[in-house]
């Protein structure tokens, strides 16, 4: 009996221009289509995306909504997202649909960690003020009083959301000699606490009100949308930064 006919590779259609490496692999295991333009996708770009493909790999700023998901066709089975967060992605419509939406988790938490840190360091210390200052000419010299930030060390670092991302900003805050407060769903063990030398805060408004330096690590829900609002604003100390990479 002659063999049968091999099925066509799914067609994978890429939202944005992502690394060689892998973009190459893709190439080798699907019918990938990439963006080699890099130009982000209008929602318009994405429905047709979506009525043409097996395999949808958007990115965080691409947001698919219910309507747009109702409406693609049965041949598109899987959403891979290149990103830890799925809030772009009305995931109620895609289970509906039997759409199966994956994402990559833990790819960027020591990355995110470092810009948080980078920032915690930043904006006290008025580094991007300075080198805006040397950049545009009007940088004077040198003053006592010029340019006065605030230190770190010592200072109330409070964590809001202490998953994968939160743990890995106290690991390295705590080198900086910050006292570390968090606040979170659910307490994480004490073995877990007495690592990270970080205290649990069940009341977020004293934690807000208590810390030096707030940095956001919490997923974008409905339980979590506008909770800093002007009112918590209004809680914190007048020397107070608040950090979001969330």
């Amino acid at each position: 009996m002659p063999d049968s006919p091999r099925p066509a590779n799914p067609r994978v259609i890429i939202t944005r221009e992502l690394s060689d490496a892998n973009q190459d692999r893709m190439s080798e295991l699907f019918d990938a289509v990439p963006n080699h333009a890099d130009t982000p996708f209008s929602r318009e770009d994405l429905i047709a995306a979506m009525a043409d493909c097996d395999v949808l790999v958007p990115t965080v700023t691409d947001h698919i909504d219910a309507e747009m998901i109702e409406n693609a066709p049965d041949r598109l089975r899987l959403i891979a997202s290149f990103g830890a967060g799925v809030d772009h992605i009305d995931l109620a419509a895609a289970r509906a649909k039997k759409i199966m939406v994956t994402n990559t988790p833990g790819v960027f938490t020591e990355d995110t960690a470092d810009m948080t840190m980078a920032l915690i360091l930043s904006v006290p210390r008025r580094l991007s003020e300075g080198e805006k200052l040397m950049r545009s000419g009007q940088w004077e010299g040198w003053k006592p009083s010029g340019m006065l930030g605030h230190c770190i060390g010592g200072k109330k670092l409070g964590i809001i959301g202490m998953g994968r991302i939160g743990q890995a900003v106290a690991r390295r805050a705590s080198g900086f000699g910050m006292s570390i407060f968090y606040h979170n769903r659910r307490q994480l063990p004490p073995a877990v606490e007495e690592s990270l030398r970080a205290s649990f805060v069940s009341d977020l408004d004293e934690l807000i009100s208590e810390c030096d330096i707030i940095s956001l690590h919490c997923p974008h829900t409905e339980q979590t949308h506008e909770m800093i609002n002007a009112e918590r604003i209004g809680k914190m100390k007048a020397s107070s930064y608040l950090i979001n990479t969330a």
